[in-house]
């Protein structure tokens, strides 16, 4: 498969290079080596995992660079309170690029709330949710940076916003390659990131005890119909005493959840769900847990290359799911 991409890994020295020079950039890498850009017209968000073109890989000393040819673009920032104006400020005809620090009240709100802001599915949005190494969760924070001061955030989201010249539009595309398995109907009675009681089948239960009297694999997610999308919400991790199951993104009241299908040779898989003729490639990304529990160091996704995040943007926040976006002709 032949992809024109703007991604690509590189060391800090061409990045510097290329924000000297004046070049419109997302870019993804460990916080340390983010705070040595110089000052320019990028957003950039911490993790230290990518889906380059020779494989997947965890690196301290690359950084992953989208580089936008499409105007300077405007970028911003944005706290609980102005998020829900996120795509009021986007442009007509356009893309928005959204990074947010996981762990942050503004990932929480965005979760939660996204659906129901102004122009949502109507202007297009993607993008991630920045970590850090899986050896530093709960030591280390998640940060996004504003490249125009070099600000590091943990309470901010910042976003990229693109005009399109009018003859182009830009396509949001999710890939999960989850089903929905053959097990019990889930229901939740609140929307949260954790649960306890929920309704198995329509009889009350707790989610924990079914997952164990059930040989529940924890790596698989919760499917859910969400509009006509299948939606994955991934466990985060189970409390045993307290009898609770976190997850990465909510679970919603009112919705009815299965837990997925195993998914075998998901390098394989992934190629065969990926277009052959994708169009330009603007930006892609792929989950941190497809990359831990599929094993994808080493081995590449067929042309979608870029940061292995915390969590997925395509206009709502997804999990163990791939998003890329494509510029195609209006």
């Amino acid at each position: 498969m032949t992809v024109d991409s703007a991604g690509r890994l590189v060391d800090l020295g061409e990045a510097r290079a290329l924000i000297e020079a004046g070049a419109t950039l997302s870019v993804a890498g460990d916080a340390e080596l983010l705070a040595q850009l110089p000052k320019g017209n990028w957003i950039g968000g911490s993790t230290p995992y990518f889906m380059a073109d020779d494989g997947g890989t965890c690196r301290n000393d690359r950084l992953f660079v989208h580089r936008f040819d499409l105007g300077e673009g405007t970028i911003q920032r944005y706290d609980r309170d102005s998020l829900p104006s996120l795509l009021v400020d986007a442009p007509e005809n356009g893309f928005t690029l959204l990074i947010l620090p996981a762990g942050s009240g503004v990932l929480e709100d965005y979760a939660h709330h996204a659906p129901t802001y102004h122009d949502m599915f109507l202007k297009p949005v993607a993008g991630w949710v920045s970590g850090v190494r899986v050896d530093r969760l709960g030591q280390d924070a998640a940060l996004v940076v504003d490249g125009r001061s070099g600000e590091q955030l943990a309470q901010e989201a910042i976003a990229l916003h693109l005009a399109l010249p009018a003859d182009m539009t830009a396509m949001v595309h999710a890939i999960s390659l989850f089903e929905p398995g053959d097990g019990a109907e889930i229901e939740f009675p609140a929307t949260g990131f954790s649960a306890t009681d929920c309704l198995i089948d329509g009889r009350p239960g707790n989610l924990r005890e079914y997952m164990a009297a059930a040989g529940i694999d924890q790596r698989l997610p919760l499917v859910a119909d969400y509009c006509g999308a299948m939606v994955n919400v991934s466990i985060q991790g189970v409390d045993e005493g307290a009898q609770r199951v976190a997850f990465y993104a909510p679970v919603f009241e009112g919705v009815r959840y299965r837990f997925a299908k195993p998914v075998v040779d998901y390098p394989e898989r992934f190629l065969e769900a990926m277009p052959s003729e994708p169009g330009t490639l603007l930006f892609g990304c792929n989950c941190i847990l497809n990359y831990l529990y599929s094993e994808l160091e080493g081995r590449r996704t067929a042309g979608l290359t870029g940061p292995i995040t915390f969590g997925e943007v395509a206009y709502q926040l997804l999990n163990q799911t791939a998003v890329y976006v494509t510029l195609e002709p209006a």
